[in-house]
């Protein structure tokens, strides 16, 4: 690692904040890399190569785990557009970009040869207003990948936007899973039932508080989320909800706070964070770009007492007053049992490590 990154690292690491200064109790935050600018969605291959998306950068990042010290990091592909959403599949990497499906195949044994992702599909909407991508991997080995509103409020004549699409990974031919989701940049599956949970961010222009960003569960397949009409539980939209009644929509599991801009989550199914947190569902808050004062950049962690959802911050260390130092993008359970968290401001990667029994 050259010496002025390994300067850069150790500052960053002094001013992360200790346990108790916005860090939740027993657990401690260092800096995994801050050598990826921009980086979004994550994915952990067994080897425990991390492959790193971007939004604007363009690029894809393998961030190689080194035993004597800070990681290697290897950009392999670039000049895409907004890859921002990968998943893998077995050994192959998949990844979402603006318009199309790619898919690397055996990419933890050639990424550095900057490999010719295969490409699946370019046919997905092309609008970037909302069009960067997440991707999950579903238990029934389809892919999911949501399309947000190609607006801030609107109703499209392609049902393919505002949803979330179920994916043949073969063949890149699609059906709508889930209607009415205006934004969702974050999707995770139960470990035990098996549902699809995903974040949703609420339209702007209507106020510092609402409406709520969401976090929702599918439990039937082709339900409608309430966009454009119904915001939040019941919400009605000034300019689409007239007419419309909330019973008939799917209302939010958890409602967060207006603009926090929850996106990237995943559930811990680990043990290293103790009983307590098993499977909790951690989502990562963007932060705010419309509101009067800032909210959000931190993660925050919704955990199940008695089978009802409580939510609550876990890392908060990244707004002090409206100066933001980063902005989380994803979570994700590492294989080792710790929290990796993304900073596409930063360009870093987090470890969130449990530093009590």
């Amino acid at each position: 690692m050259k010496w002025v990154s390994l300067v850069s690292v150790l500052a960053l690491a002094l001013a992360i904040p200790a346990a108790g200064e916005g860090i939740s109790p027993g657990f401690s935050m260092s800096i995994y890399t801050d050598e990826v600018p921009n980086a979004r969605q994550m994915a952990e291959a067994e080897s425990g190569i991390l492959f790193v998306g971007t939004r604007r950068a363009g690029r894809l990042y393998a961030v190689v785990p080194s035993a004597e010290g800070a990681p290697e990091v290897v950009t392999f592909a670039k000049g895409l557009t907004m890859p921002s959403g990968l998943a893998l599949f077995g050994e192959d990497l998949y990844v979402a970009a603006l318009d199309r499906l790619l898919r690397y195949p055996d990419i933890a044994t050639n990424f550095r040869e900057s490999p010719t992702p295969e490409v699946i599909t370019d046919a997905l909407p092309d609008k970037y207003h909302h069009g960067w991508k997440y991707l999950a991997g579903g238990p029934d080995g389809y892919l999911y990948v949501p399309v947000g509103a190609p607006c801030n409020i609107c109703k499209s004549a392609d049902e393919r936007f505002a949803s979330i699409l179920r994916m043949d990974p073969r063949t890149g031919e699609t059906t709508v899973y889930a209607h009415g989701v205006r934004n969702s940049v974050g999707l995770a599956w139960h470990p035990e039932t098996n549902e699809l949970w995903f974040t949703d961010n609420g339209r702007d222009m209507m106020g510092d508080d609402i409406p709520p960003e969401e976090v929702n569960r599918v439990t039937k397949a082709g339900a409608h989320y309430g966009y454009p009409h119904i915001h939040g539980t019941a919400i009605l939209d000034p300019e689409y909800g007239e007419g419309h009644d909330p019973a008939d929509y799917v209302a939010p599991e958890v409602e967060i706070q207006a603009h926090a801009a929850a996106i990237g989550m995943d559930f811990y199914t680990g043990e290293r964070f103790g009983p307590d947190y098993s499977n909790a569902l951690f989502i990562a808050e963007h932060g705010s770009w419309n509101r009067s004062s800032k909210v959000g950049y931190r993660v925050s962690v919704i955990r199940f007492v008695a089978g009802e959802p409580v939510y609550s911050p876990f890392v908060d260390v990244w707004l002090e007053g409206e100066k933001a130092s980063g902005r989380p993008a994803d979570v994700l359970m590492a294989h080792d049992g710790t929290l990796l968290i993304s900073d596409d401001q930063g360009g870093r990667i987090y470890r969130v490590t449990r530093t009590v029994p």
